[in-house]
């Protein structure tokens, strides 16, 4: 991959982008504008990437004198992060006065995809010639990361501040995903449900959320439109996927069969609490000193999995449903029977105390005709798993 670097600066954000690119599997080709060497040293880029930098279209050290046409033809993609709104500029016109604009203009269009990270003022970002330039762009056939909000170096708030480099290499790595999921609209839920006892107190359980925010990660990259509807749990949203937070086992009842209704695929991995106090105190339970404790009732929280898979469009096939079951013991036995149970095409089953809270897993996949291992791997390379075995037993897509 061509990493290349316009003047801003956001270039102290491309030292760890290129480290954790290379991390990922990535050779790295940094290229730098003359505006970007005043930010962040070609010595420092070298020394992460381990390869020269290149920076003008003179360099001698191509023997045909072609750096332009010769980087760009062993690129799988060019990446430019910052993407200065001059250089923008530059893209839209074709300029081929320097050796990084010249190379996206000499690339192979149809095999090399330009992705750009823009980095800029709020005000120079909010200025309608850098909308028409970046709509130009995309018209050209780039592909636009969008940006981010916050704090920036001029002491401004807002729009405009480059993607973190966790969030560009994600971006990158969704690009190049293979798109099973394309067109499918996918429902995941994750993390634990937390039941009031009183304002202070409830009942939860030990889910970090983690298999199911993978899970919603991977649809993404595949291709689908993911929406996650996550319990009380402290991690980030994936790129791309829309989240709704819940807190109550209802909460998640209400926001599922919302959502439901237009899902081609749902994934119930999250960890549903079975009860829930019968009569929630408005005020904290406080001891009296008695040494008694006080007496609660419970009742059963509706099945959301059973409730979905039971609805007409999962009946009629239009609606695929996937269940996860967490056991202490007897793994197989329990997925198998819970999977009839709820009538759904494929449940999931781990053991919950070896894998709550931890990065990594071991899935059990239980369908009609049997069972599969997928031996204990990251919680990421179990999602991209599950996701391909998912997409294979999905009808073709409806036009």
């Amino acid at each position: 991959m061509v990493l290349g670097l316009s003047g801003g600066v956001a270039c102290y954000k491309s030292a760890d982008l290129c480290r954790q690119l290379i991390k990922a599997g990535a050779t790295v080709q940094v290229v730098m504008t003359e505006a970007a060497e005043q930010f962040i040293t070609p010595v420092t880029m070298q020394a992460l990437s381990g390869r020269t930098v290149y920076g003008s279209q003179w360099d001698a050290r191509e023997p045909n004198n072609m750096p332009h046409i010769n980087l760009s033809r062993e690129a799988d993609a060019i990446l430019i992060a910052p993407c200065s709104a001059d250089f923008i500029a530059r893209l839209v016109q074709g300029r081929a006065d320097e050796l990084l604009s010249l190379l996206c203009l000499a690339r192979p269009v149809q095999r090399v995809p330009l992705l750009v990270a823009p980095a800029m003022n709020r005000e120079m970002w909010a200025h309608p010639a850098t909308q028409r330039n970046l709509a130009q762009v995309a018209q050209d056939g780039a592909v636009v990361l969008g940006v981010g909000n916050g704090d920036q170096a001029c002491g401004e708030t807002g729009d405009g501040r480059m993607l973190e480099p966790a969030e560009l290499l994600e971006e990158v790595i969704a690009f190049f995903a293979p798109k099973v999921l394309a067109s499918r609209k996918v429902l995941v839920t994750a993390g634990p449900t937390f039941e009031a006892i009183d304002p202070v107190r409830g009942i939860t359980n030990l889910s970090s959320g983690k298999m199911g925010f993978a899970i919603a990660r991977a649809a993404r990259e595949a291709g689908a439109d993911v929406t996650l509807v996550a319990g009380p749990v402290h991690l980030p949203t994936p790129r791309g996927v829309r989240r709704v937070d819940v807190q109550s086992a209802q909460d998640m009842l209400v926001a599922v069969e919302q959502r439901a209704q237009d899902a081609s695929v749902f994934i119930a991995t999250a960890a549903v609490a079975d009860w829930r106090p019968a009569a929630p105190s408005a005020q904290k339970i406080k001891k009296d000193g008695s040494g008694q404790t006080p007496t609660l009732g419970f009742v059963e929280n509706a099945d959301i999995l059973a409730r979905v898979a039971q609805s007409a469009r999962a009946v009629d096939g239009s609606l695929f449903c996937v269940g996860f079951a967490a056991e202490s013991h007897d793994l197989l036995a329990h997925a198998t029977a819970k999977r009839a149970r709820k009538g759904v095409p494929l449940l999931v089953g781990n053991i919950g105390p070896a894998t709550f809270g931890q990065d990594d897993n071991a899935l059990l996949l239980v369908d009609e005709k049997g069972h599969r291992e997928l031996p204990r791997a990251s919680k990421r390379v179990l999602a991209q798993q599950l996701i391909q075995d998912i997409a294979a037993r999905l009808p073709p897509a409806r036009a």
